[in-house]
């Protein structure tokens, strides 16, 4: 579920590019409990294209209270089954800020992640989605820094990382994990699969979760996924309003309709067609048979139904209002 783990939506990149400055959008109020150190696992429906350093961008959508108390539940529940109930959370979710940077170790699969008994319960119970970054090392900005974000991993303007990096200052988490390479000398062999088949071959173990744990897990799935069908529903309903919006605009205009009802030629607003408004409120002006011949060619020229905006300025616009009188 990408709104569990903070996703922004869009897919990384290959994973044989290279970053320069690798930065991540994340929706609050996963960034911040990311770069503060509590969330330590990164969930996504890709793998983690890269390790080393990943910062880390809250991105413009500011977070429901129901969604930060849901997560925040979350996280004191799972820290509890480790002893740990003193969690200092963040006391903003600031919103389309640079917040600080993580070290990313490596990336493995859901189901590698509940059965890797080398780590805290807590941590494990973190694996929510098909693929887990593992984040160490977190760090934060003293002064977030504004800045627009964007899909997936991209790299940081260069302006913006020679500044960030030096405000940035180590966090004091609430249980510290350094996680377990394979080949300290490879940080890519925790790999994706890397660890499949030692699993199979194994005693796999789940941790057994409480009543409560269950239904704080629950709830941040939940909250998630509301925050998700929101994102989307907002997205959704800015295309309707760009296309009334659009379309009132391509009205707004007078335009001139003309039209060869009872031998008259008519003017309707915002080029609304209404069978008794020529003569409505208006006086009918006599015409001659000169007039009317006049008249009936322009039509015939121009078109039947030729609607023509306010401010075009060719020459059949001119001639067509040369050739009307209008009370």
């Amino acid at each position: 579920m990408r709104g569990f783990a903070g996703a922004s939506g869009g897919r990384g990149r290959g994973g044989g590019e290279k970053y320069r400055n690798p930065c991540l959008t994340m929706h609050q109020p996963w960034a911040s409990l990311l770069v503060h150190g509590i969330k330590r696992i990164e969930g996504r429906s890709w793998p983690a294209p890269l390790t080393g350093r990943l910062w880390i961008h809250a991105a413009s959508k500011v977070p429901d209270p129901e969604t930060i108390k849901a997560m925040e539940e979350f996280y004191r529940e799972i820290y509890a089954i480790n002893g740990i109930t003193d969690i200092k959370f963040p006391e903003h979710y600031p919103v389309s800020r640079l917040l600080g940077c993580v070290e990313v170790v490596g990336c493995l699969k859901k189901e590698e992640l509940v059965c890797w008994e080398a780590l805290p319960e807590s941590v494990r119970l973190e694996g929510q989605t098909d693929f887990c970054w593992l984040c160490q090392n977190p760090q934060t900005l003293l002064v977030p820094f504004e800045m627009r974000g964007y899909q997936g991993v991209y790299n940081l303007e260069k302006k913006i990382y020679e500044a960030a990096v030096r405000g940035l200052c180590p966090v004091q988490c609430p249980q510290p994990v350094k996680f377990p390479l394979p080949d300290p000398q490879d940080p890519l062999s925790l790999r994706p699969g890397s660890l499949a088949s030692y699993f199979s071959s194994s005693k796999t173990s789940t941790v057994e979760t409480p009543s409560s744990v269950s239904a704080a897990i629950a709830g941040a799935r939940a909250a998630a996924a509301q925050f998700s069908k929101k994102d989307q529903g907002k997205a959704t309903s800015s295309n309707q309003t760009g296309v009334i919006q659009k379309s009132e605009h391509r009205s707004t205009g007078i335009s001139l309709r003309l039209t060869t009802e009872g031998r008259r030629l008519s003017r309707f607003p915002n080029g609304r067609s209404h069978q008794g408004y020529q003569a409505h409120n208006h006086e009918e002006q006599e015409t001659t048979a000169e007039n009317r011949e006049h008249r009936r060619g322009l039509t015939k020229e121009v078109g039947r139904d030729l609607i023509l905006q306010p401010r075009a300025s060719s020459k059949l616009f001119a001639a067509a209002l040369e050739g009307l009188k209008f009370n």
